[in-house]
């Protein structure tokens, strides 16, 4: 008899990226967050950290009304939080807590630490002081609700992502046993100090020992509580296979369940509004570039990217520039490409030049002057959209100048590196990410260190095709799901071709040591894709956006009820032993 699945009544989840838009953990909580609260409504509560307080946070609106009475309690627990809404899609119940006053505490609970689960605390620097002090308050505040408003009758789980939410999950289990645990990776912190170091991680996976690489990476602390409560929670989590094994390796610990990063399609216009913001997008990342370097580059232009953090080999920014360098140099290429590199470095600013030119040409457009638009010269630096800090240590603008980029109007290829957040107000194109996404032909993420991948999956649900590599766990997936699909058809071409020949997503394998043939592949991608026809164009839009369809939500969401299972079932086992 199949053994029926339990499923939790209160969910708390923990991060530091709870209405704090820094990475990719935010897309995973706030793109899921719908699908859990229409499941389970205000039964789902998220903690993060109030760095806000006495000013406006446009993430988070709070609501005085809600649980009323157990704030004037935490109040008594030396527990500053502020209870509210995050304003995303599904808008819920989200606790922001100070985890200041925790400092002065700061021995007494790593000491605590260390007796009870073994965590080294002794090399900790940096941000590993912060987020342990919130991820304790976080715990303290599940402690306090649990007992105001709950009892042992309630399934709860408390879901805590990546290190710096690990003392907290730990701090519930111990002092909570009837509520559930779950930790979720999304990235080791060996795993990506490894590959962030030069050093090659996955043909040596299996000899590396992750507390020696831990102490040569001086990433004790970190690594030990990541250790530590992956092998303590009732359900360890990763994100992706090609994780998972990283986990076994340099966690000694083999995930439960595999999490893999849904997307929620509600994100993405349609009809018509989809049509007037992908125009509206390609004429303003057209109309920066030409003004940027005093070309008229029109719609046909071939516009590709690529983005995220800028972790210059991990994200494969490197390789990525070598491929358009060598597409530059390639006389098969008979169409203008734009490369853009949409990485956040330590930027200065919009350039007055450009935002100057900008404004002149919009003056001009607005007079409807029936003259042709005169050639303009280029700006000086042709190829970057803000002011940097210290351009001569900026790795973008080294290679551009190492490849003797100056955009010069006859050159097939054009680079422009955007430096910035596309938060709306960057002071050049003043469009968010997704609004400038959505004007791309072509994207590339060509990943040495990716547990998942968000970048490529937001792609092609905005119908734009990508390249992504092996070594992300979303190339896996895509990788994996369009066999199933070939293998689905039986034969059909029609269906076959619409998969391979004009496919939505290109998975180029990837290793330690074939930079060179990845850099070609890529080459040939783009040249590949820039003499395809219209109507072969548009099957890989299609191709690409029925991809993304199989990633959304609500198909993922059951791995997560698997894990709400696997921890639920142990916490039970835990709680029949403590009350035996």
């Amino acid at each position: 008899m199949k053994e029926e699945k339990l499923l939790p009544d209160y969910i708390f989840e923990s991060s530091w990226e709870v209405c704090n838009k820094v990475g990719g953990i935010y897309t995973v909580l706030s793109t899921r967050a719908k699908t859990l609260q229409d499941a389970m409504p205000d039964h789902v509560i998220f903690i993060g950290p109030d760095f806000w307080q006495g000013k406006e946070n446009p993430l988070f609106k709070e609501d005085k009304r809600l649980m009323a009475g157990w704030r004037q309690q935490v109040q008594r627990e030396a527990l500053n939080v502020r209870v509210g809404r995050w304003q995303i899609p599904g808008k819920p119940v989200v606790i922001l807590v100070d985890f200041q006053p925790f400092f002065a505490m700061k021995n007494d609970i790593y000491g605590s630490l260390w007796t009870n689960y073994q965590v080294d605390s002794l090399h900790a620097y940096g941000d590993y002081d912060e987020a342990s002090m919130f991820s304790y308050a976080a715990g303290r505040v599940v402690e306090s609700y649990y007992h105001y408003f709950l009892d042992e009758t309630k399934r709860v789980v408390y879901q805590a992502h990546e290190w710096m939410t690990g003392l907290g999950a730990l701090y519930v289990q111990k002092h909570v046993p009837a509520i559930a645990t779950i930790f979720t990776t999304h990235a080791t912190t060996i795993g990506r100090s490894i590959a962030g170091n030069g050093k090659p991680l996955y043909d040596y996976l299996f000899a590396y020992n992750g507390n020696q690489m831990a102490e040569e990476l001086n990433v004790q602390s970190k690594h030990s509580i990541e250790r530590q409560t992956a092998h303590h929670v009732d359900c360890f989590t990763t994100v992706s296979d090609v994780t998972a094994r990283e986990c076994l390796e340099l966690l000694d610990k083999q995930p439960d369940v595999v999490l893999p990063n849904g997307f929620e399609m509600d994100f993405v216009p349609k009809g018509v509004t989809f049509v007037n913001r992908r125009r509206k997008a390609r004429q303003r990342i057209l109309e920066v570039a030409n003004a940027l370097m005093g070309t008229q580059m029109t719609d046909d232009t071939l516009i590709v990217s690529t983005s995220g953090r800028y972790e210059w080999k991990n994200k494969g920014i490197d390789v990525y520039l070598e491929a358009l360098n060598r597409t530059l140099h390639d006389d098969r290429l008979q169409r203008q490409v734009l490369a853009l590199v949409e990485v956040p470095a330590w930027q200065a600013g919009p350039r007055r030049d450009l935002q100057e030119l900008l404004k002149k040409n919009a003056s001009n457009n607005k007079a409807k002057s029936p003259k042709k638009k005169e050639q303009t010269l280029p700006l000086p630096n042709p190829f970057i959209t803000h002011e940097l800090h210290e351009p001569g240590s900026d790795m973008v603008t080294q290679a551009l100048y190492g490849f003797g980029i100056t955009n010069r109007e006859s050159s097939r290829v054009k680079f422009m590196f955007v430096p910035c957040y596309l938060d709306g107000a960057d002071g050049i194109f003043n469009l968010h990410y997704y609004d400038l996404l959505i004007g791309l032909d072509l994207t590339v993420y060509p990943s040495y260190y990716e547990p998942w991948g968000y970048t490529p999956l937001e792609s092609i649900a905005f119908k734009v095709p990508c390249v992504t590599t092996t070594l992300a766990g979303f190339g896996l997936w895509a990788n994996e799901t369009k066999a199933r699909a070939v293998k689905e058809v039986k034969g059909r071409a029609e269906a076959v071709s619409c998969y391979l020949d004009a496919d939505g997503v290109e998975v180029i394998q990837r290793s330690d040591y074939n930079f060179d043939e990845v850099a070609d592949r890529i080459r040939d991608e783009i040249i590949g894709f820039s003499e395809l026809a219209p109507k072969e164009v548009e099957k890989a839009r299609k191709a690409a956006a029925a991809l993304a369809s199989k990633a959304q939500w609500k198909h993922f969401i059951t791995y997560y009820y698997q894990a709400y299972n696997v921890a639920l079932r142990h916490a039970a086992e835990r709680l029949k032993e403590l009350q035996d």
